[in-house]
């Protein structure tokens, strides 16, 4: 059995990392880089970079800075933002980066998903959903809907169906990242989260909501998502507390949840 994962993921806009509540009312946290190497030497176990404004602001990924936080990190980093063709695919994985994270442009053209794992193999090739729970429809069966440029755009497509056609086609990874449940603090969107974990043979990312280390329990023993964004608890200033990374993984792991360990270290 694979140990779960704890994935720290960076929203940056203008070379800042920046929080939001159901992604609105942006507050800047800190330089990028500053952050990635903080969060790196708090042991995390993977580390996502998104460009928040590239796709809607139609420009390509700031490369300068994927590779300014590749040279702190050294754990699997994945980058996203912009991403277009397989030029800038090349280009991100180029800069350090070790997966690719595609979304906006993955709606509107789902062949890149196939073209990125033909290019570079799935494993390179994350496919990031924007879902938010709707009525459920004949259009819409699982109650959930997909949005791309940071929510502010919705789509009318099934987001259980979504990920099942970004599979077949090659996404060697999903990360489910709740609108409903962003910036709140209040768990993840345990529901949408089991249900594509469920019917997908690939692994699922949850992200969206986690506020306390129980909150990861929770996902890691009701879905079967492999592991989890916890992006706000590390550094958001709309918590009452932070936690470090050994925190969590010692809470984990002590009710028995697989984690990959925190590894003390002699000063």
């Amino acid at each position: 059995m694979l140990a779960n994962r704890l994935i720290a993921c960076f929203d940056v806009i203008g070379g800042k990392v920046t929080k939001a509540s159901q992604f609105q009312n942006n507050i800047d946290i800190e330089d990028a880089v500053t952050a990635a190497k903080r969060i790196y030497e708090m042991q995390i176990d993977e580390l996502i970079f998104y460009d928040v404004t590239a796709s809607a602001e139609k420009r390509p990924i700031d490369l300068n800075l994927v590779e300014a936080v590749g040279k702190e990190v050294f754990v699997p980093y994945t980058v996203g933002g912009g991403i277009r063709n397989l030029t800038d695919m090349y280009n991100v994985l180029k800069s350090g980066a070790e997966k690719i994270s595609v979304d906006s442009m993955a709606v509107r053209n789902p062949e890149i998903i196939a073209q990125g794992a033909k290019e570079f193999g799935s494993q390179c090739i994350v496919l990031s959903m924007q879902v938010k729970r709707v009525p459920k429809s004949g259009k819409i069966p699982s109650g959930y809907e997909i949005a791309i440029d940071g929510a502010r755009v919705f789509t009318g497509m099934d987001a259980l169906e979504w990920a099942r056609r970004g599979a077949g086609l090659g996404a060697g990874e999903i990360v489910v990242n709740s609108i409903d449940n962003d910036g709140t603090h209040h768990g993840y969107d345990l529901e949408i989260t089991g249900l594509i974990a469920e019917n997908v043979r690939i692994p699922i990312v949850a992200s969206g909501g986690a506020g306390k280390p129980e909150h990861l329990y929770d996902v890691f023993t009701q879905t079967q998502a492999s592991a989890g964004i916890i992006s706000s608890m590390l550094y958001s200033p709309r918590l009452e507390r932070n936690y470090t990374v050994r925190e969590i993984k010692e809470y984990l792991q002590g009710r028995g949840v697989e984690i990959r360990p925190y590894i003390l270290r002699q000063a």
